[in-house]
């Protein structure tokens, strides 16, 4: 797992669906983002034990408070 400008630990991409992998819904709370309304947490590399390395491109809520509201439910 990789810190990112939040501070937090990204969870693991195993745990993901495809549309967090690809930042089209937040790693958190699992939102999707209209275009735009979304921050960007970098570029990742992941290596697996088996099979080829990849990149996936994690993206969080804009509204932090939200976000962390919905991931509890």
């Amino acid at each position: 797992m990789t810190a990112v400008e939040t501070g937090r630990d990204l969870p693991p991409v195993s745990d993901m669906l495809e549309e967090q992998q690809r930042g089209w819904a937040c790693v958190w709370c699992r939102t999707w983002f209209p275009v735009g309304l979304s921050a960007d947490l970098g570029q990742q590399r992941v290596v697996p034990a088996t099979g080829a390395a990849y990149l996936w491109f994690p993206r969080e809520c804009l509204d932090t408070a939200a976000c962390a509201e919905r991931a509890t439910k």
